[in-house]
């Protein structure tokens, strides 16, 4: 009869333990070291999309740099090849913001074969009402090798009411509440998602704040000076310490106006903006003196240049064709764009709304900017490896004076008696913004 002893008891424990560390445990460890799935904010663990792994796998590598000749060297390889700039320097992007955004493409589609130049820029708009963030939304538009753009509004755009002055009224949306933390686990988790991307995308956060139409200008909804900083920077803070770094912040003002908040005073300063973005259009009153691109936008722009130095960003415009000079508005654009080198970009309004803004309404307005945008300086490709140019170029050289032919062309009406009082941009009319929003559920 076998005896139980105690060095026989310790032979058979150990014996259990190695079966187990080797059949049990080993493979366990093994699978816990591989690397995580690509997640993003609010969803469970998930694929990194096919579409964005082909796309960085069909990103340059670095070669081998030469070594120098000797019987022990061997070839040193070099670093990773620096991300491409977007837009790289001495070009623009060109872009467009749609009544559908990402939902609807057709829009896109539409605008793309009449000016035979597919965007670099999709700009839409998201509220803060939903409280969810949806990463197919960003992906829609970067498989097509568009860069996203998001106009990230604060408010509640269901509730808005007809005038101007009371649909600013939307005390949930007070600038008090974000800067006092009640929006963080919202703003949290939209830093989580484009963290998780893989991408760079534009956040245009709260704009044309120096308006009174919107419930995050400091002219509204009890808010006070002083605030819309402090928002900003709360907001900009969020997503820093959630480590969402490939983020373009864009501020952006309305185009100057009589009674309108002075930009210095909103400012948050060059550590939390990337892009100065600008909106302004011709044609917002109906019948009105005609303005050129550089009317509308250089005074402006001066004013933006005592304070700093950002990249210039138009993130909104439009010309109406009530008198029948969009064609010409537009060829000027593009001819005047040149001037401006610290204009990165320009963001067309493709839709329909107080006027037709859109380009692809008309054959003439269609081919006039088909052959602006034909020029080599908007041939910038946009890749999910780019990255946001941060520095505008220098200010051209101020040119001799000359008469500008497109200050009173004859087919122009004569001036309204308010055009001069109305902001220069689409005046924010209820359904103009709803139609901005980029829900399918908006307009």
């Amino acid at each position: 009869m076998l005896r139980i002893t105690i060095p026989r008891i310790a032979a058979l424990l150990a014996l259990v333990l190695m079966v187990g560390y080797t059949f049990v445990l080993a493979p366990r460890l093994a699978r816990s070291s591989a690397r995580e799935p690509y997640t993003f904010a609010g969803s469970a663990p998930t694929a990194m999309p096919s579409w964005l792994t082909t796309a960085l796998a069909a990103s340059p590598t670095a070669t081998p740099a030469p070594a120098t000749p000797g019987p022990t060297t061997a070839p040193t390889p070099a670093g990773p090849p620096p991300p491409p700039q977007f837009p790289p320097a001495g070009g623009a992007f060109t872009g467009i913001m749609t009544k559908t955004g990402p939902y609807d493409l057709g829009p896109l589609d539409e605008f793309t074969a009449a000016v035979k130049h597919q965007p670099n820029v999709l700009e839409f708009s998201v509220g803060w009402w939903d409280r969810k963030f949806d990463r197919r939304v960003f992906d829609t538009v970067a498989e097509r090798g568009i860069m996203p753009m998001v106009a990230w509004e604060p408010w509640d755009y269901h509730k808005e009411a007809k005038e101007d002055k009371l649909r600013g009224e939307q005390p949930e949306y007070a600038l008090s509440n974000i800067i006092d933390g009640k929006f963080d686990d919202y703003i949290r988790t939209w830093a989580e998602g484009i963290k998780g991307l893989g991408y760079p995308v534009a956040l245009r956060f709260a704009h044309e704040m120096n308006g009174y139409w919107y419930p995050w200008c400091e002219q509204a909804n009890g808010n006070r000076k002083g605030q819309y900083i402090q928002a900003w920077k709360h907001v900009h803070d969020v997503f820093k310490q959630a480590g969402a770094t490939r983020v373009a912040w864009v501020w952006s003002p309305n185009v100057d106006y009589e009674n309108a908040t002075p930009l210095n005073t909103l400012y948050p300063g060059d550590d939390y903006v990337d892009w100065v973005g600008l909106s302004g259009y011709y044609g917002t009153t109906g019948v009105e003196k005609y303005k050129s691109f550089n009317q509308i936008f250089e005074p402006t722009i001066k004013e933006l240049r005592e304070f700093t130095q950002k990249p210039v960003v138009i993130t909104e415009t439009g010309a109406t064709d009530t008198s029948g000079l969009k064609a010409q508005w537009i060829t000027e654009m593009f001819s005047q764009l040149p001037q401006h080198p610290d204009i990165i970009g320009v963001i067309w309004y493709e839709s329909r709304k107080e006027v037709d803004w859109r380009v692809a309404a008309s054959g003439a307005a269609s081919e006039a900017y088909a052959a602006g945008v034909s020029a080599p300086r908007y041939g910038t490709p946009w890749t999910v490896r780019s990255e946001p140019a941060l520095a505008a170029a220098p200010p051209a050289p101020t040119p001799a004076p000359a008469p500008d032919p497109s200050a009173s062309p004859s087919s122009s009406a004569s001036p309204s008696a308010t055009a001069t009082t109305k902001p220069p941009t689409r005046k924010p009319t209820a359904t103009a913004t709803r139609s901005k929003s980029g829900s399918p559920s908006a307009g």
